[in-house]
């Protein structure tokens, strides 16, 4: 069982023909039932061509009426994301992954603001993930974004993290220790996002195969505090929590857009505390996240 992805998702990329498109799409069509999985690409000036054997469609709502598929990924560049995102949605994708860096938290602010309208009046919710994220994997399945999938290994463990290198850093370590990973979904840094810790977890509590949860978080924003709290009503399964950031100065800026200390509650200290008193296995060593699991299984 995975969540949100298996080898029978339907999957577009949107920015196909892009650099960043060409060169993540190839990667994820080689990488287990990707071939299967990817059906198409979006880019309005190419419709009509074919790259790497997919069709490329002018639009999402073309593409998914002729392939069914269900979920997109986005590679197009920050200045056109936000309305790739309206698009998918607009489409009724079940899921859209924005990979992209640097959209205008206005434009993310505008969009979001659609999406929930369109709920509201009755439409179709579309989930997003991202912006700004990896993307998502179910190993041995299928990857949707740019994580390298050699490191990950079928297993038990579930994974979800707003930095996209201690994902990587998290599932190597559990695929060395030969637990593996259940799904691994990187939400992203932006201050203005999808799918939250929360949401993650949920559905990793909810996952028959999913034994044990590594969540890791940063500095900024109170997601990672609301998650623990959730957890310590609700969560059936062990949580491993780990904040990147201890060292960071407050009013600074620290790599992602969302990673910024704004008052005393979201400083990585804070956050620790307030998995700890939830129950959460925690380490400020990223290096011991892999054997701190491993305890607790």
């Amino acid at each position: 069982m995975s969540i949100l992805i298996d080898k029978n998702t339907r999957v577009i990329t949107q920015g196909i023909t892009g650099k960043t498109g060409q060169f993540h799409t190839e990667k994820c069509l080689e990488y287990a039932y990707g071939r299967h999985c990817f059906v198409a690409g979006v880019n309005p000036k190419k419709a009509g061509e074919s790259i790497f054997g997919l069709p490329i469609f002018a639009t999402v709502k073309e593409a998914k009426e002729a392939t069914n598929a269900t979920v997109s990924v986005i590679y197009v560049p920050p200045a056109g994301a936000a309305d790739a995102i309206w698009e998918a949605c607009e489409a009724d994708l079940d899921l859209v992954i924005c990979i992209t860096e640097g959209i205008p938290v206005r434009d993310m602010l505008l969009v979001r603001n659609k999406m929930k309208r369109k709920v509201a009046q009755g439409g179709k919710e579309t989930l997003l993930l991202g912006p700004n994220c990896p993307g998502l994997i179910t190993p041995d399945e299928i990857k949707i974004g740019i994580m390298p999938g050699h490191i990950h290994k079928r297993g038990r463990v579930g994974v979800v993290s707003r930095s996209g290198t201690l994902t990587y850093e998290a599932v190597a370590q559990l695929s060395e220790l030969g637990l593996g990973q259940s799904s691994a979904v990187g939400i992203g840094g932006d201050p203005i996002n999808g799918l939250k810790h929360l949401d993650v977890l949920k559905m990793f509590n909810d996952d028959p195969e999913t034994e044990a949860v590594v969540m890791i978080g940063e500095i900024g924003g109170p997601d990672e505090a609301e998650a623990a709290r959730w957890c310590k009503e609700n969560m059936k399964k062990p949580v491993v929590g780990f904040v990147a950031g201890v060292t960071a100065p407050p009013g600074k800026r620290m790599g992602h857009a969302g990673a910024l200390i704004s008052g005393g509650a979201d400083t990585a200290e804070a956050k620790l505390a307030v998995m700890e008193e939830c129950g959460f296995a925690i380490t400020r060593n990223p290096s011991e996240i892999g054997k701190l699991v491993k305890s607790l299984l």
